[in-house]
C-alpha cells in the first residue's frame, strides 16, 4: 500500500466513486431526489475523512469513530447520506490496521456493549429511512448486548447486519469479485461499480426497499434485475435498455424504490479494493456509452 494514500483518502474516494457512478435508482450527477442531491453525498464524503484518520490511535474505538463520522456528516447535511457506508467501512479500516481485512470478524466481535451504545447513538442521529422498531435490542433504547449480538438479531432482514454476522463474507466473495471483474472487462470504474450493484441486487432484495415498501416489493425489484442480466446486462444493447427502464421504475414512486443499502455495500467493496491497491483513485472513471443513464 502506497504511503501517500491514507485510509481517510480511500474512504472518501470510495464514497465519491459510489455517488458519481450512474447506478440504478440512486443519486448521481444526472439524477437527484427531492430532498437529496449529489452535493449532499460529496460533502459527506469530505466530512468523514477525519474520523477515518483516527483509526489506529489508542483512544479511538470503532464505536467512537462511527459516531464521530456521523456527527461530522450532520455538520454538512441533514440527510442520511452515509450511515450504512460508515457502519460497513469503519470496522474494515480497523481490521486492516490490525493486519488483514479478513480479520474484520474479530473487530466486530470485540465491540462491547459500551461501544455498541455509541453505534446506536450514531444510528439514531442519522435516522435512516424506514427504521421502525425492532422486537429486541431496538436502537431507540440502550443496548444490553454486544454489537455483533445485536446485528445477528437483524441479519435476516438487513444486509448490513448480515455482513457483521457473517464476517463480511458477501463483500469478499460476491461484491469484490463482481467489481474487479467489471473493472477488467470494461476498463473503467463507473461500469465496474454498476456491475457490482447489479450483482448485489440480483443476489439479495435491497434492505432499504424492503423497509420502506415491504419484502415482496424488494423481491420484485430483484426479479427485474435478474431480467436485465438475462438480457446480457451492461454487455448488450438489450440489457442496457432494460437497465434504463428499470431505473425509471425505481424512480417512479418518489424514490421509495431507491436501493440504498445496496449502494452502501458497493461503497464497502470500493473501499476494500482501494485499500488493497487493486485499483487507484486515478483509474479511468467514466463509462462512455451512448445508451445508459
Amino acid at each position: 500500500m502506497s504511503e501517500e494514500r491514507s485510509t481517510a483518502l480511500d474512504a472518501q474516494a470510495a464514497c465519491l466513486w459510489e455517488a458519481h457512478a450512474r447506478k440504478l435508482g440512486n443519486v448521481h450527477p444526472g439524477a437527484s431526489f427531492d430532498d437529496m442531491a449529489l452535493l449532499d453525498f460529496s460533502l459527506s464524503a469530505a466530512a468523514i475523512g477525519p474520523s477515518f484518520s483516527c483509526v489506529g490511535a489508542s483512544w479511538c474505538s470503532p464505536g467512537s469513530a462511527i459516531l464521530d463520522a456521523i456527527q461530522k456528516t450532520r455538520l454538512v447535511t441533514e440527510r442520511n447520506t452515509n450511515l450504512g457506508i460508515v457502519l460497513l467501512c469503519m470496522p474494515l479500516a480497523f481490521a486492516q490496521i490490525r493486519g488483514s481485512f479478513r480479520g474484520v470478524w474479530r473487530v466486530v466481535r470485540d465491540i462491547d456493549p459500551s461501544d455498541t451504545g455509541l453505534v446506536y447513538h450514531a444510528i439514531r442521529l442519522a435516522n435512516p429511512g424506514g427504521l421502525g422498531d425492532a422486537p429486541e435490542q431496538d436502537v431507540h433504547s440502550e443496548p444490553t448486548v454486544t454489537l455483533l449480538e445485536a446485528m445477528k438479531l437483524a441479519a435476516d432482514r438487513d444486509l448490513i447486519a448480515r455482513q457483521y454476522a457473517n464476517g463480511y463474507a458477501d463483500v469478499f466473495d460476491l461484491g469484490m469479485p463482481a467489481f474487479l471483474a467489471g473493472l477488467e472487462k470494461h476498463g473503467c470504474v463507473e461500469a465496474a461499480v454498476i456491475e457490482c450493484q447489479l450483482a448485489w441486487m440480483a443476489a439479495f432484495p435491497d434492505s432499504l426497499i424492503a423497509r420502506k415498501r415491504g419484502l415482496a416489493v424488494a423481491e420484485d425489484v430483484q426479479r427485474r434485475v435478474l431480467h436485465v442480466l438475462s438480457l446480457g446486462g451492461l454487455d448488450t444493447a438489450a440489457g442496457r435498455r432494460a437497465g434504463v427502464e428499470l431505473d425509471a421504475h425505481l424512480r417512479s414512486d418518489g424514490n421509495k424504490l431507491n436501493p440504498g443499502t445496496t449502494a452502501d455495500l458497493v461503497a464497502a467493496c470500493l473501499f476494500v479494493a482501494l485499500r488493497e491497491n487493486k485499483v487507484k483513485p486515478s483509474a479511468p472513471f467514466r463509462w462512455n456509452v451512448p445508451d445508459w443513464l
